[in-house]
């Protein structure tokens, strides 16, 4: 499905599709910049999926471009998020795992964190921090976060309205975001009650003893009033309305499809159409049960890809369609927990989609990330690019579209990708990854070569090595039939690995100092 897709691109942009225009426009592109949540790289149809719909996310690829190579900052939600605001790679960044900075106390009862905002969020970014959002400030853009922060407790330092947003709406907390109806969310620094009971979750009273697990019913109170989402979708809207005659900038960090695996009925009941019946999902793993986990994942990717539409129709509606960048990726690849079937919709594919090569791990399916980017009038209709990028490229490629100063930074500018300009488009030399969470990893890609070390934290420093040219999915380690290769690469997670300034990101078999009771 997806080479007939592509031709289909192909095709269109030569028999008439209009490519990028020769002028620059007149004012300063809008550019929002839409990050899903755990999407992995096979689940949209421009990349191949085939039983989940995405024809609005695929239409904004037809009229943009579709980057094939693309990695995001990290294989678990906060850092990949500080890689992609900062633009530094996971061996210079501040943030380099989940850290729900527990000191603080009993941060795990969501109960608890519900009510006391000492308890909510996770380990901040420093007051030193430089972000996206401060870059673009300094440009005149007005600038929000929607959706989901996780790079700082309220009453930090790392809030979003002290970090480069002129607006927030949405979880400060990922813990928080465990429950797509939650009690309360944060519009800038005020919480916002909703109509919803706290439901906890990570549970073991999960239905009722007495429960007819088969009966829609059974589930009714993990279906509540105000969908976060929706409310979400609420405030992105009215933010394009009220900026429309400025630029902006609209970070929309969705939480979607990220679980637990909660949806309007409405968007189940359309793929329980089409798959028919199953088996319901309990809870087992702590998420919430589920009676349709098939059609509930399905449906909240067609809840986002509606979305996405709505935004689009909106731009077109207010007349900033010609003039806006969207770029559509996911923070990291694809669940392995909580009722998600990764093997039934084949989401990380091309890659494997078993349990240690997604979600959390440096293999491809767990980094590789799909991107697509739509600026009509520069970037050309139905294009596609290998280009080799990571999120740590997105501050310095709005840096040179802007021409603003770059702090440092370890991305490479992929404008003259977007616009064409191959000819002039500089490449990295390799793109470094670390990572301290599930027992500590490493991973490098250079040229087709991926080398990876997992289980640093139990002392391991052997390299697992792959080309991805001839085995995408990681497959067949070649490390002791390349011994330079190894060398080249060991010596790159080397030279591009510097300590953490926080000690729960450090490892000490890379020679990182950790004090006894702070390992990570």
């Amino acid at each position: 499905m997806m080479r007939i897709f592509l031709a289909v691109l192909v095709i269109t942009s030569a028999i008439g599709c209009t490519s990028k225009k020769d002028d620059q426009p007149n004012s300063p592109p809008n550019i929002i910049y839409i990050l899903a949540d755990d999407l992995g790289y096979g689940e949209l149809g421009v990349y191949g999926q085939e039983k989940i719909m995405t024809p609005n996310i695929d239409a904004l690829a037809a009229s943009g471009m579709i980057f094939m190579q693309h990695y995001s900052g990290s294989p678990v939600c906060a850092p990949s998020r500080c890689m992609l605001l900062t633009g530094l790679h996971p061996g210079h960044a501040e943030i380099r795992s989940n850290d729900e900075w527990r000191e603080r106390g009993d941060v795990w009862d969501y109960a608890k964190a519900v009510e006391d905002p000492n308890l909510e969020g996770q380990r901040p970014l420093s007051s030193e921090s430089f972000t996206l959002g401060e870059m673009l400030q300094s440009a005149g853009y007005r600038t929000a976060l929607v959706g989901k922060w996780g790079l700082g407790a309220p009453n930090s330092s790392g809030i979003p309205t002290k970090n480069g947003f002129d607006f927030f709406y949405g979880y400060n907390c990922q813990r928080q975001a465990h429950q797509l109806y939650p009690r309360h969310l944060w519009k800038n620094e005020e919480k916002i009650w909703l109509q919803n009971p706290v439901v906890v979750p990570h549970q073991d009273n999960q239905l009722a003893p007495d429960a007819d697990s088969m009966d829609l019913a059974s589930y009714a109170q993990w279906q509540q009033q105000d969908y976060a989402p929706a409310l979400m979708q609420k405030e992105a809207l009215q933010f394009i309305r009220e900026n429309r005659e400025t630029p902006f900038f609209l970070y929309y960090a969705s939480p979607l499809p990220h679980l637990p695996l909660q949806v309007p009925q409405p968007y189940v009941d359309r793929y329980v159409e089409l798959f028919g019946d199953e088996m319901p999902y309990n809870g087992s793993k702590g998420y919430f049960p589920t009676r349709y986990p098939r059609a509930t994942y399905a449906g909240m990717i067609s809840y986002l890809d509606d979305q996405v539409g709505e935004i689009i129709a909106e731009l077109k509606e207010l007349g900033l369609y010609e003039n806006t960048l969207v770029i559509f990726t996911s923070d990291n690849g694809p669940s392995y927990t909580g009722g998600v079937d990764a093997e039934f919709f084949n989401s990380a594919a091309p890659f494997s989609n078993r349990y240690g090569r997604t979600k959390g791990f440096t293999y491809e399916g767990g980094i590789r990330v799909p991107m697509i980017a739509s600026w009509p009038s520069q970037v050309a209709v139905g294009s596609q690019t290998d280009h080799i990028s990571a999120f740590w490229d997105v501050m310095p490629t709005l840096a040179e579209l802007l021409e603003l100063p770059l702090p440092r930074t370890d991305g490479i500018s992929f404008l003259a990708t977007l616009l064409g300009n191959t000819q002039d488009q500089k490449k990295h030399q390799h793109l470094y990854w670390e990572f301290s969470g599930y027992q500590g990893q490493q991973a490098v890609r250079m040229g087709d070569w991926k080398g990876i070390r997992k289980d640093i934290l139990e002392g391991n420093l052997q390299l697992e090595l792959y080309d991805l040219q001839s085995d995408p999915g990681e497959e067949k380690d070649l490390a002791l039939e390349q011994p330079q290769i190894v060398a080249q690469i060991e010596a790159i997670m080397a030279e591009q690995h510097q300590e953490a300034t926080i000690e729960k990101f450090r490892m000490p078999a890379l020679g990182d100092r950790v004090i006894a009771s702070e390992k990570p």
